[in-house]
């Protein structure tokens, strides 16, 4: 059946999909999934309403399965209201340090190893990239960590090792 050039059509556009509306939805259940996860030290420096840190809170703590469910649909329903862009954005930023916290972490472990299995070649291409390191320190520490590997007792100078390249690798935290 063809439209008439005189009817009005009734195909107008009139807002968003019912299924876009379920995509958004579902992504703010997502980012409500995200906040429970949370440490309450992160929650904390967060920018939440009384009534979402709330229903945040109330979620943690509820243990039925049926009732967490509708809980994080409340915490998605909550968020609708809430401007969600800087909450992303917090929640990102953090994401983004703990990656790089990790990174700095595997960086200096692999230092730690290498050191532990090469020995002097791998000491002469750790100082050359960090010249204020203390050379006798960091011999005193790898011979014996090798020496407790070999005895098969507990790594307290390999812990030490990096410990002591942590201090003196580690990327600057962040400033804002």
């Amino acid at each position: 059946m063809a439209a008439h050039d005189g009817d009005p059509v009734d195909d107008e556009f009139d807002g968003p999909s019912k299924s876009k509306l379920k995509r958004d939805a579902a992504e703010l259940k997502d980012l409500g999934d995200e906040l429970v996860a949370l440490p309450p030290a992160e929650l904390d420096a967060l920018p939440l309403s009384e009534k979402l840190r709330d229903a945040i809170d109330l979620a943690k703590r509820i243990t039925a399965h049926g009732g967490a469910a509708r809980q994080r649909q409340l915490i998605g329903k909550i968020l609708r209201k809430t401007d969600v862009e800087e909450l992303r954005g917090v929640i990102e930023e953090r994401a983004l340090e703990r990656r790089m916290l990790a990174r700095d972490f595997h960086r200096i472990e692999a230092w730690r190893d290498r050191l532990l299995a090469e020995e002097e070649p791998a000491l002469r291409a750790l100082l050359a990239q960090a010249p204020g390191l203390d050379e006798g320190e960091l011999r005193k520490l790898i011979a014996t960590a090798r020496s407790e590997a070999a005895a098969g007792r507990p790594p307290a100078a390999a812990r030490a090792l990096f410990r002591r390249l942590r201090e003196s690798l580690a990327a600057p935290a962040p400033t804002a």
